[in-house]
């Protein structure tokens, strides 16, 4: 990538014009939407951390060359400028372009790989009862997340609350469809924690439920490594660890392996190389039962993943906070993400 952007700057220096359609065309070759400047932007995300630092210098000194050239060569005159009155070299002082939320920009790419295998998506509302948060997906009454210190209720009415996960969704779809069926569940969900660098009382979900005849934890393991190669690389690795959920049985979390390649690599794994990502299991038979699926006949599975987790790794994000402030010079350096 360094020779590429070096013979670039080579290019930018030796470029002539003959006219002012051969200054756009340049322009829109260098900073167009699918100019030469967005391919490097796009290669840059891939480069690893320690090259960054050389290369981010060099990235934006290609563009400035690429825009003084431009600025260089335009048609406006001094004399034309100075008859009319009028400074055309000033911005338009228009409205400024919006950005992408970081958020919105994962949600949507988790989404789309999992329509492409064929999940439909579902959403519910935000304000639930007990039996679709808790009793319909198999918590005893003395689980502990029915205490107070978890869950917002609403009005002080113990059975109408704030869900605290998607998977109040995944009830509701049960109720209402025959299997098979093939959802994705993504949403904002709340649970009364204390407000910190890594935890927050609002957040959001993408959970997954799948219900056919002859459902193995086979499919539930190729589900998500295709997944998990499709959103962080085609070389990537998984690894699931046993671990309990009331609604799923046998249940495990799922670890993505990151690397050691940098410092940052071992602070943000714990010097293991393994990131969890969601957790998952196989839809135990007595939430399929308490929602009308014979579990004789059907078998399923169901996994859930936090979006912002996802995001704080991809883009190294340090403090879980910046996704609720509104901060513009935090949302900026996301203007080229769709």
């Amino acid at each position: 990538m360094k020779d590429r952007i070096g013979q670039l700057m080579a290019d930018v220096a030796a470029a002539e014009f003959s006219g002012e359609d051969e200054v756009e065309a340049f322009r829109v070759a260098y900073l167009g939407r699918k100019g030469k400047m967005k391919d490097l932007m796009a290669a840059f995300k891939e480069v690893p951390g320690d090259q960054k630092r050389v290369l981010g210098p060099m990235l934006n000194a290609l563009k400035q060359a690429v825009e003084d050239k431009v600025k260089a060569a335009s048609g406006v005159s001094a004399s034309k400028v100075k008859a009319s009155g009028l400074d055309a070299t000033r911005p338009s002082g228009g409205v400024p372009l919006g950005t992408h939320h970081p958020l919105q920009v994962v949600r949507r790419e988790i989404v789309d790989i999992f329509q492409n295998m064929g999940f439909a998506v579902a959403e519910g509302p935000e304000i639930e009862d007990d039996w679709h948060v808790f009793s319909g997906l198999n918590f005893p009454p003395e689980h502990p997340a029915r205490d107070m210190q978890d869950t917002f209720f609403v009005e002080r009415n113990p059975d109408v609350l704030l869900r605290t996960h998607t998977s109040s969704v995944q009830v509701r779809e049960m109720e209402k469809r025959e299997p098979p069926m093939r959802l994705i569940m993504p949403g904002r969900v709340f649970r009364n924690e204390a407000i910190s660098a890594r935890a927050h009382c609002m957040f959001h979900q993408i959970e997954g439920l799948y219900i056919d005849k002859d459902v193995s934890f086979a499919d539930l393991k190729q589900t998500l490594l295709h997944f998990a190669r499709c959103f962080f690389g085609p070389d990537t690795d998984i690894r699931l660890r046993p671990s309990y959920f009331p609604f799923t049985e046998p249940s495990a979390e799922v670890d993505v392996y990151w690397g050691l390649k940098t410092e940052v690599d071992k602070r943000i794994t714990k010097g293991t190389g393994w990131l969890e990502i969601l957790g998952c299991g196989m839809v135990d038979p007595n939430v399929l039962e308490a929602n009308g699926i014979d579990p004789n006949v059907y078998s399923g599975f169901a996994f859930g993943m936090g979006i912002e987790r996802i995001t704080m790794l991809r883009y190294q994000i340090g403090d879980l906070r910046h996704f609720f402030e509104n901060d513009r010079r935090f949302l900026n350096q996301f203007a080229g993400e769709r």
